[in-house]
């Protein structure tokens, strides 16, 4: 039975883009920055790309936030000259010309779309020649500064995995490493002090990761798990979010991304924190929405429930839609919509780990009402299942082969069938061997509505000894652990 919750979510209609090789750091700035508007001019873009087919189709291929979409095209003239004109400007982002089997080469662009690009096919970076933009020229001299560094970081860090931590030489190494990003630092902060208005300044500097010095415990080793806090704490300095030109590059999207899912521990809780100490960056604030309208969809989408391994994930959708996609703040979604995420949202909100367990009194099969907090076991599996539905059958067995081992053990199984007829319902409890343990059906599902949230079936629930849920989303094989886990800890 699958979830259809965020089937009413009028979202953006995001595809993967590509990962970013930006580092990111900077300091966003103490009020917002008016971002300079050059006057809208007609876009003429030639490139001189030396060594391109006559003939071959160039397209422009842009950005915005996860999404890659084409601009433009046009063909390689005789030549090689690629031109693309438009009265109106395209959009201030990242773009890129991309020809199947040739040279791709990477454009940053303002509103000043007037420029003259000369390149050879097979070394776009090294030969590339702008006139008519700066933000080119800043991008490609520091794509060439990158490059030429990139052996020198290689072989030290290769020579590096070879040393002996805390030997001499692994010092030395250490060394070497530090001094070539002291020269990266040097080249950027010259780029960025001589062209603070540029966008390349803007883009680069939301690129960069936090620089901070290294948080040492009292006896001098590295405190870790400080640096970590600092490091994700500032990871968004450097992103001016008054700046919505930032959207229609990679880095906005990498960032998220790497905020999200490799500097937040992955477990219900870290997120939410996570996530709210980045949207209350952008919420409310109208010259930031697009950035909001952005997180709040995508963290929504990234921990959709059928979608994830998180234990807890409705936890993360109960969260954002209370918080994030009301009436007030969702102003991309209509009412209905809204209205269709808090209604579902509200049938989750129930039977969230660590929340007091709902009780549930529903027909037995001899009619008699079987209340589930009436079970006296310190531990109840809560257990919601269709007859017909095919992992059901592969996991009804092994939860009756679980309850023969554990119903000594303080174990008890309340089982709900759902969206299933009587007669089938009976049947399949004691073919397979599940009238052992308390069962009920309510064909009106009245006595379950806003209890035990089924996401797909067969769902999972263990209560513990203080009549809290204490996990849920589990197949029978980990429950085991799960018992034993806390157990343990009380």
């Amino acid at each position: 039975m699958r979830n259809i919750l965020l089937a009413a979510i009028a979202l953006l209609a995001f595809a993967c883009g590509p990962a970013s090789s930006q580092d990111n750091s900077g300091s966003e700035p103490t009020a917002p920055a008016e971002i300079p508007r050059e006057p809208a001019e007609p876009t003429d873009i030639v490139l001189k790309l030396h060594g391109a087919q006559a003939g071959e189709v160039a397209y422009l291929i842009g950005h915005y936030a996860d999404q890659r979409f084409r601009a433009d095209s046009a063909t390689v003239g005789n030549d090689g000259n690629i031109r693309f004109q438009r009265e109106e400007p395209y959009e201030p982002g990242f773009y890129y010309i991309f020809i199947p089997n040739q040279a791709v080469v990477q454009l940053l662009m303002d509103r000043d779309q007037a420029m003259t690009l000369s390149a050879s096919n097979d070394d776009v970076v090294g030969s590339m020649q702008v006139d008519g933009s700066k933000n080119m020229e800043l991008l490609y001299r520091n794509l060439r500064f990158e490059r030429d560094q990139r052996p020198a970081f290689d072989e030290v860090n290769q020579k590096i995995k070879q040393a002996t931590p805390g030997s001499a030489r692994y010092a030395e190494l250490k060394r070497e490493r530090e001094k070539l990003f002291d020269e990266r630092k040097a080249h950027l902060k010259e780029l960025f002090e001589n062209n603070p208005d540029a966008f390349y300044t803007a883009f680069k500097k939301a690129g960069q990761n936090p620089d901070f010095e290294e948080p040492r415990k009292a006896d001098g080793t590295l405190d870790t798990a400080l640096q970590v806090y600092r490091f994700r704490s500032d990871f968004w300095d450097g992103v001016n979010f008054d700046d919505e030109r930032l959207l229609h590059t990679p880095v906005i999207f990498n960032k998220l991304k790497r905020y999200m899912t490799e500097l937040t521990v992955q477990n219900q809780d870290s997120i939410i924190a996570s996530t709210d100490a980045l949207l209350q960056k952008v919420v409310d604030r109208e010259s930031r929405q697009d950035y909001f309208k952005f997180f709040a969809n995508w963290i929504t989408l990234q921990y959709e429930p059928t979608k994830t391994t998180l234990m807890d994930p409705e936890k993360v959708f109960v969260h954002m839609v209370e918080n994030y996609f009301t009436r007030e703040r969702a102003f991309w979604s209509d009412t209905t919509e809204v209205y269709g995420l808090q209604l579902r949202a509200s049938e989750m909100a129930n039977s969230l780990v660590g929340n007091d367990a709902p009780n549930v009194i529903a027909p037995g099969p001899d009619g008699s009402s079987k209340e589930l907090m009436a079970l006296d076991a310190p531990y109840i599996v809560v257990y919601l299942y269709n007859p017909t539905c095919e992992h059901c059958m592969e996991q009804s067995p092994k939860l009756v082969r679980f309850y023969e081992r554990w119903k000594n053990q303080g174990v008890d199984v309340y089982g709900i069938a759902i969206d299933t007829e009587r007669d089938e319902w009976l049947n399949y409890i004691s073919k397979t061997g599940m009238d052992q343990w308390t069962n009920v059906f309510d064909p009106t599902n009245r006595s379950i509505y806003k209890t035990y949230y089924v996401d797909i079936t067969p769902e999972v629930y263990v209560v513990g000894p203080d009549r809290k849920i204490i996990a849920k989303n589990l197949n029978v094989n980990q429950l085991e652990t799960v018992i034993r886990r806390d157990m343990a800890k009380r």
